[in-house]
């Protein structure tokens, strides 16, 4: 019991209370745009999926991240697994607005791309942490690429181009913390640069030819079609002012006139209800959640923690780039949640379960 206390104690309480105020937001966000219809029941999952992930994070948290260290076999086997549920995805998940990307059980979807990010940041920390002194071998790159390759495919085909570019961020922003020489670095971007054009040219569907074109040249896009999200997106946050309508008061999220304002337009949603200043406060609680996951990392003493680590905070922190890069009309839009805040069990679960093995890299040194 004295062993349970000590560690309950000894938790990064300013990273929890960051998660918990993060999740605070979203709820209250997540209850205002179910004010309009009348239903709740996102709200009430929500506040499951929260309980859920805040007990899963406490729980990983007591395991010992070692196993995954000095057992290259068990991080195989979950890679496969993610591989094999990702192709499944084709073929037993139902098809909603053109994309396969969820399995469905009764009234709850369940997102295997979520678990794919944390084992990827696993398989990465550990790919990297045996061969960092021997990083100026391209071959390890090449290898490396290969492992985030076959799951962005298989993502890709879905189609889900968020996800994709959110592993590739990922994978580039852990190989040049672990070292890569610039001219390495260069070559994976003209090589990136090309794959862009190919892709452009032979696999993008239309409508996602169209979100981007949509962001290059807003002037040329019909008001109300594809350019109709971002609008309103922007009109919310601008009408939001310095304090915001208050919640449940913002009329884009009210009236409808903002779409899916639990998920990809959360963030325009806090903006015109809670205005400059809860915006500013929503920033800093990320900034001081992602600066605990980098301080974690910087205080390891082996490769593996601190590239897990800097994994995690490179994931959290572009998906909010991304997000809020959507919301604001800078960035094309392509379905990234905003973490932790969106609605959406998968991605809570997944994160929290990840927070918890930092802190067992945290309590285990």
């Amino acid at each position: 019991m004295n062993s349970f206390l000590l560690h309950f104690k000894k938790l990064d309480w300013i990273l929890i209370i960051s998660v918990f105020l993060l999740v605070g937001f979203g709820l209250s966000s997540i209850y205002s745009s179910s004010l309009r219809r009348g239903d709740f029941t996102n709200f009430q999952k929500q506040i499951v999926w929260v309980v859920l992930g805040f007990v899963l994070m406490f729980v990983f948290s007591l395991f010992d991240w070692r196993i995954f260290r000095v057992n290259s076999y068990l991080i195989l086997i979950l890679y496969f697994l993610s591989l094999l549920v990702l192709a499944g995805l084709f073929f037993f998940a139902p098809e909603i607005r053109n994309v396969k990307s969820w399995y469905k059980i009764g009234s709850i979807s369940i997102d295997p791309i979520e678990p794919t990010k944390i084992i990827l940041i696993i398989l990465l920390a550990k790919y990297f942490s045996m061969r960092h002194i021997e990083l100026y071998r391209i071959a390890h790159i090449v290898f490396s690429g290969m492992y985030i390759g076959l799951p962005a495919l298989l993502i890709f085909f879905q189609p889900d181009l968020g996800s994709v570019l959110v592993i590739v961020m990922l994978w580039l922003g852990i190989l040049i913390i672990s070292g890569i020489r610039i001219r390495h670095f260069l070559i994976l971007m003209f090589a990136a640069l090309l794959i862009a054009i190919l892709a452009w040219s032979f696999l993008l569907q239309d409508y996602q030819r169209v979100r981007i074109s949509s962001f290059i040249k807003p002037h040329l896009t019909e008001p109300l079609e594809i350019g109709w999200s971002q609008n309103q997106s922007k009109i919310a946050i601008g009408s939001g002012g310095f304090w915001g309508k208050g919640i449940g008061k913002g009329t884009q999220t009210q009236y409808g006139f903002l779409p899916e304002p639990q998920t990809d337009f959360i963030f325009a949603s806090i903006a015109e209800e809670t205005g400059f200043f809860g915006v500013a406060i929503l920033l800093i609680i990320f900034s001081v959640l992602i600066w605990r996951i980098f301080r974690i990392a910087l205080s390891s003493e082996s490769n593996f923690p601190r590239l897990f680590a800097s994994g995690l905070a490179l994931l959290i922190s572009s998906q909010v780039f991304i997000n809020i890069g959507m919301n604001l009309g800078i960035l094309p839009i392509i379905g990234i949640p905003l973490p932790l805040v969106s609605y959406g069990g998968s991605g809570i679960i997944m994160t929290c379960i990840g927070l918890g093995i930092l802190h067992s890299i945290k309590l285990n040194k």
